[in-house]
C-alpha cells in the first residue's frame, strides 16, 4: 500500500512539473502533442462543415452559410465594413492569454487559431471567417473544436459567446 502511495505521489509531482513547464521540453503541451498529435486540427470549409458526434465543438454561423450543420449561435450582420469586423474579431481572439494564430486570412479561408485552456492547456482549434454582407456590412462564422476529450463541458460555446458579446462587437449588430 505504501509503495502505491509513493508511486501516485511521484506521478502527481511529475504531472505538476509538466503543467508548470507548459511548452518547454517535458511540458504539458508537449505531452498532449506526443499523445494526440499536433494541436492544430486544420482548416474547415464552413459551407461543407460536418459537426462532430461528440459534444466538444461549437458553431456560430450566419443564416445560409453552414449548410446542414447544426448552428449553436446564428451570427448577426454587423454595421461594419468587412476589414473592420475582421480586425475586431482577430483582436478579441488574440487577447485570449493562450491563443496563437496558426493560419492567416487569405483566399477566403479566414483565420485559424489554437486556443489552450487555462489549467490543463488542452488545445482547441478555432476557425474564424469574416464575410462581407450587403450594403458594406459584414458577418462572421466561428467554429471552435477540442482536440482532446469527448466533452468540453461547454468551453467552446462559452468562448464564442464571450467573443460575440464583447462590446467591440455587441453594439455593431443590425437590429431587426
Amino acid at each position: 500500500m505504501r509503495g502505491l502511495l509513493v508511486a501516485v505521489l511521484a506521478l502527481a509531482a511529475l504531472f505538476g512539473v509538466s503543467l508548470a513547464l507548459r511548452e518547454r521540453p517535458f511540458g504539458i503541451e508537449r505531452l498532449w502533442t506526443s499523445l494526440f498529435g499536433p494541436p492544430d486540427l486544420g482548416p474547415v470549409d464552413f459551407t461543407r462543415l460536418v459537426r462532430r458526434a461528440s459534444p466538444n465543438d461549437a458553431l456560430a454561423c450566419p443564416v445560409g452559410l453552414c449548410g446542414d450543420a447544426r448552428v449553436d449561435i446564428v451570427t448577426p450582420v454587423y454595421d461594419l465594413p468587412h476589414h473592420i469586423l475582421a480586425a475586431r474579431v482577430r483582436a478579441l481572439v488574440e487577447a485570449e492569454p493562450a491563443a496563437r494564430r496558426v493560419d492567416e486570412a487569405g483566399g477566403g479561408r479566414g483565420d485559424r487559431f489554437v486556443v489552450r485552456t487555462p489549467l490543463m492547456r488542452y488545445p482547441d482549434t478555432v476557425d474564424v471567417l469574416v464575410l462581407p454582407a450587403e450594403g458594406g456590412r459584414s458577418t462572421v462564422a466561428i467554429y471552435s473544436r477540442s482536440q482532446i476529450g469527448r466533452s468540453d463541458l461547454g468551453a467552446n460555446l462559452s468562448r464564442i459567446r464571450r467573443w460575440l458579446d464583447n462590446p467591440a462587437l455587441k453594439g455593431a449588430e443590425i437590429k431587426g
